[in-house]
C-alpha cells in the first residue's frame, strides 16, 4: 500500500452542493434560497429563540424565585461514611479528599449524623448537624468545626 493509493471509506464523503452554477443544476438562479424575505439575503440569520416576530417563549412565561449568588455550597458527609478510618485519626479536608469522599469545588464540608459511628476520631469540618455532635463525642471523638 502506498499514500497515493489511500482512500476514504465509502460513503464517508459527500459531493458540496455547487450553488448558483446554472438552471441545469437545479441549484442555480436563487440558489436553494427562494425570492426574497429575510432569509433569501446574505448575512441573514435570526436570533437564538426568535419566533418570527411573535412573543418568545422565554418572555412570555413568568419569571419566578430568586438566586442567590452568594450562597455557599457544601459538600455532605454521613457519619456512616467515616467507618473505613481508624480510631485516633485526624480528619480533615485533605484526608477526605484522598479518601474520595469529597470530590469537586464546595465552600465547605457539612458533618450530617446519619449513620453510626464506633470510632473515636478528631473531624475538622466547617460545619456539623447537633446529631452528628452528640454521636462523635459518644464515640470518643471531638468535632472541630474550623
Amino acid at each position: 500500500m502506498q499514500l497515493n493509493e489511500l482512500k476514504p471509506a465509502a460513503g464517508s464523503t459527500k459531493n458540496v452542493k455547487r450553488l448558483g452554477r446554472g438552471p441545469g443544476s437545479g441549484l442555480g438562479k436563487t440558489s436553494g434560497k427562494g425570492h426574497k424575505g429575510q432569509n433569501c439575503r446574505s448575512g441573514a440569520k435570526s436570533m437564538k429563540g426568535f419566533e418570527g416576530g411573535q412573543m418568545p417563549l422565554h418572555r412570555r412565561l413568568p419569571k419566578v424565585g430568586f438566586t442567590n449568588i452568594f450562597k455557599k455550597k457544601y459538600a455532605l458527609l454521613n457519619l456512616a461514611d467515616l467507618e473505613r478510618f481508624k480510631g485516633g485519626d485526624v480528619i480533615d479536608e485533605v484526608v477526605l479528599r484522598d479518601a474520595g469522599l469529597v470530590k469537586g469545588n464546595f465552600d465547605g464540608i457539612k458533618l450530617l449524623g446519619e449513620g453510626e459511628i464506633k470510632t473515636s476520631l478528631t473531624l475538622k469540618v466547617d460545619k456539623a448537624s447537633k446529631s452528628a455532635v452528640s454521636k462523635v463525642e459518644a464515640a470518643g471523638g471531638k468535632v472541630e468545626t474550623v
